[in-house]
């Protein structure tokens, strides 16, 4: 499934939220006369107040999962725990079919930092009502366990051969590492019969000693153990044995996991009809979730690109459910929007489908050219919801009503509008725009970071171009750092380019970011392809400079002198001369500039009626508040003044538009006519993705206007973007 058809669903559900086959080793089977249809994923989501609660999502496929109660916690911490926080949770259906068992660490991580002495043992026989009780180990079993100072990551199993529930969970003594411990709960899940027993023992020659996370499955005669790892490269390895308590050999000092970031937390869950395996793990240095396929349990394939989900889980489990049991969760906790219809539609631009909650809206943003008398959003929906009304409508004369109704509740009325939005300009998530007007060709050219990817990872960088600032064609691949770069393969970010005239004919230098470093490519064409110089232009910071990246360069050619500069810096602002070559500079020449404290990075330098305007992006790209500042100078290295309300853009929450800055700006030739072009979170989810919105950006543009004095007004950013313009002949 498509990630961007999640975005309406998740949309609705901020706006009408409050509407009304398993292995007995491993779990129950399904009750009698019921198949396995669904899922069931228990989560926390992360360690701040409030997020160290149990929450549920559900799941008719495991592979698209949306939140249940609005992604709000299903029990009050405070009333199951000692600590007001819960973690990690388990979830386990018992050998009888019809019973649940839910185990967690109990932990409160803002009071407690990383240490605790208990977990949270929970029963029940709906999957709504929940029994609890707490383990206190230390307590409990003074002896041998009185000095333990971390007890994590419970889980369950049923033990076949003793017909018992055996909880398994990390624990640490004083310096000693983590240690894998055992016990059988007693009869009523309220409490363990014995003191905890060590479980897995590492070989001496393995290069792990701490393990923690511990998530046995059944297959093949065989116990498998997933935990992580936790010295030197933290991840998940596998040990195995034909027995439950004992005897586990580890299957490899590599992790089984398919991540290059530490992960931790793994889930393993068997898909419902199919022999295939779901591992996912947190990746919790990057704040994200990563999913993996396999059939042997030995080798995994990502398939992130296969999953969506509308919230961000840490350390859960996924336990498959019955159709039955599906209902009962959604009448307890759904709501319309937990089911609602995806927008199929290729005319629309379904990653920037938006609510008005209060309103009872929805904005379709159609592509260029669309009839909007005969548009069909295309409305998919689940078995349970019921959507009115079916095929083409005609929206050109305002919004449509639609009905949405889900499992029998009351039908919600939302009016539908299609609108011919054209922000962004860019299909895709693409940031840091740089845009050119090419004289050779007559075309605007968008040079932009090629994003959507974790941590800024993305390897190539792409032109747009068009003729009238609103068409924009896709001009391919014009640097690739795997294959063009020799000096580095990672981190393409922040390009800017200039177009020069030499010996008659047209050159275009294009200078990027590469590895926290910058380079210069060289082209004929301003759609490239374009030669790496083969060595980096910048790749140390000024001398004086102590902290921050030699990232986002912004050449400029001063009408004025005829000189050429490159601006860069992340943290500071350096500008030097560049040599008549345009691929090198004059050291001598290179001043840090860095206008205030209000500077992060993203320079950008124009000429203007005898001005020059320096503008700048604040704070951080993956902030709401990030936006853009500008100052004034006589000349293009200063004396910068910067004037007392100096904003140039920043957020408009009411619009859902945040984070808008690393811009450029361009001139229609001919004119006093300007325009900005700059980056946003993705709209409407950017603002729900937490810190991964800063890599999912999306490019826009807006009009760029000055008062009588040559002071910039502030920009208001748009949805609609800009009409199409005619560059004067």
């Amino acid at each position: 499934m498509n990630r961007v058809s999640i975005a309406f669903r998740s949309v609705l559900l901020a706006a009408v939220l409050g509407l009304a086959s398993g292995c007995a080793a491993f779990g129950g089977s399904a009750p009698a006369n019921e198949e396995f249809s669904a899922y069931l994923f228990a989560y926390f989501t992360g360690n701040g107040p409030g997020e160290e609660q149990i929450r549920f999502a559900i799941s008719e496929d495991g592979f698209d999962y949306k939140a249940l109660n609005g992604n709000q916690p299903i029990i009050d911490s405070k009333t199951i725990s000692t600590s007001g926080g819960v973690r990690d949770p388990h979830i386990l259906r018992a050998a009888d079919g019809k019973t649940f068992y839910m185990v967690a660490t109990d932990l409160y991580v803002p009071q407690m930092g990383w240490n605790n002495y208990a977990i949270v043992l929970m029963k029940s026989t709906d999957l709504i009502h929940w029994t609890s009780s707490v383990v206190n180990i230390p307590q409990t079993y003074p002896e041998p366990f009185g000095n333990v100072n971390r007890v994590w990551a419970p889980q369950t199993i049923y033990d076949q051969a003793t017909g018992k529930y055996m909880v398994y969970f990390s624990m640490k003594q004083g310096r000693d590492p983590d240690v894998i411990y055992y016990a059988y709960a007693n009869e009523d899940f309220t409490g363990l019969e014995a003191a905890p027993k060590q479980l897995y023992f590492p070989p001496a020659e393995s290069n792990t000693r701490a393990c923690i996370d511990a998530d046995i499955i059944y297959k093949d005669g065989k116990y498998h153990l997933f935990y992580k790892a936790e010295d030197g490269d933290p991840g998940i390895k596998l040990a195995t044995s034909d027995r439950l308590t004992e005897g586990y050999a580890l299957y490899s000092n590599r992790r089984i996991d398919r991540s290059r970031n530490p992960v931790e937390g793994s889930g393993i869950f068997k898909l419902n009809n199919s022999d295939d395996y779901i591992l996912m793990y947190d990746v919790y240095t990057r704040g994200s979730y990563q999913f993996t396929r396999s059939s042997d349990l030995l080798s995994f394939e990502v398939i992130d690109d296969d999953i969506t989900m509308n919230f961000h889980p840490r350390h859960g489990t996924v336990m498959p459910i019955t159709g039955g049991e599906l209902a009962r969760l959604i009448r307890q906790w759904g709501s319309l929007a937990d089911f609602a219809p995806q927008v199929t539609s290729e005319q629309v631009k379904v990653r920037n489908v938006s609510i008005d909650a209060a309103g009872r809206t929805v904005r379709l943003p159609v592509k260029r050219q669309t009839d909007l008398s005969e548009l069909d959003p295309g409305f998919e929906s689940s078995r349970w919801v019921t959507v009115a009304p079916k095929g083409p409508q005609d929206f050109s004369k305002g919004p449509v009503d639609y009905s949405f109704s889900l499992a029998g509740q009351e039908p919600v009325v939302f009016k539908v509008s299609a609108v011919d939005d054209h922000n962004p300009v860019l299909d895709g998530y693409y940031a840091d725009p740089d845009i050119l007007y090419a004289e050779k060709t007559g075309r605007f050219y968008i040079y932009p970071t090629s994003d959507g990817f974790t941590g800024w990872s993305g390897t190539y960088f792409k032109a747009f171009s068009s003729e009238n600032l609103v068409d924009w064609t896709d001009e391919g691949t014009i640097l690739d750092l795997e294959t063009d770069v020799s000096w580095t393969s990672r981190n393409a970010w922040a390009p800017c380019i200039i177009e020069k005239k030499i010996d008659g004919q047209y050159r275009y230098f294009y200078y990027f970011t590469a590895a926290q470093r910058i380079g210069v490519a060289v082209s004929d064409s301003p759609a490239g392809p374009f030669k790496d110089s083969g060595q980096p232009l910048i790749d140390r910071r000024p001398r004086g400079v102590r902290g921050g990246q030699q990232i986002d360069p912004d050449v400029f050619a001063d009408p004025q002198t005829g000189k050429n500069y490159l601006f860069w810096g992340n943290g500071y602002l350096a500008v030097a001369e560049l040599n008549d070559d345009m691929i090198s500079i004059k050291p001598d020449s290179i001043q840090v500039i860095t206008p205030d404290r209000s500077f992060r990075e993203g320079a950008h330098v124009f000429y203007r009626k005898g001005t020059y305007y320096v503008l700048w992006s604040e704070d951080d790209t993956r902030s709401e508040n990030y936006r853009v500042r500008y100052a004034t100078a006589p000349t293009p290295t200063g004396p910068l003044n910067i004037p007392e309300d100096n904003l140039v853009i920043a957020k408009d929450p009411e619009r859902g538009i945040h984070a808008t800055g690393h811009n450029s700006t361009i001139q229609v030739p001919g004119t006093d006519e300007w325009y900005i072009v700059y980056h946003r979170f993705t709209v409407p989810e950017g603002i729900r993705m937490g810190g991964s919105a800063g890599f999912h950006r999306e490019t826009c543009i807006d009009k760029l206007q000055f008062d009588d004095s040559g002071k910039i007004v502030q920009v208001q950013p748009t949805l609609e973007g800009i009409a199409p313009i005619a560059v004067p002949r």
